[in-house]
């Protein structure tokens, strides 16, 4: 009896350990990171960093919805995947400015 409980125990653990370890397909976040890094870990780790930081500037900092739209364009990486690396980038950047729809509309029409 001893045996089957410390089996069934080894078992239940080996299984929760290897929970972590699949590829995350419910988390559209961490699943966009992994594909955008190919699964290597050194880039998921960075590409979570600078999704952390993005996201707390954005909440402390409160940008302008244009600058948010205009680094979503600059980072995008294809229609659905985000390079967190470069929207935080863009995001911290004093330099860059949204073309305003005066200056859109005078050099397009």
């Amino acid at each position: 009896m001893r045996w089957t409980i410390a089996l069934l125990l080894l078992g239940m653990s080996s299984a929760a350990a290897a929970a972590p370890s699949r590829a995350p397909l419910y988390d559209t976040v961490r699943l966009n990171i992994g594909i955008n890094c190919q699964w290597r870990q050194k880039c998921i780790v960075d590409q979570q960093r600078a999704m952390n930081r993005a996201l707390s500037y954005v909440k402390t900092q409160r940008p302008s919805a244009a600058k948010v739209q205009l680094c979503n364009r600059n980072a995008a990486r294809g229609r659905y995947r985000v390079d967190w690396i470069g929207f935080d980038n863009c995001m911290r950047n004093s330099a860059l400015r949204p073309v305003s729809l005066r200056v859109y509309k005078r050099r397009f029409h």
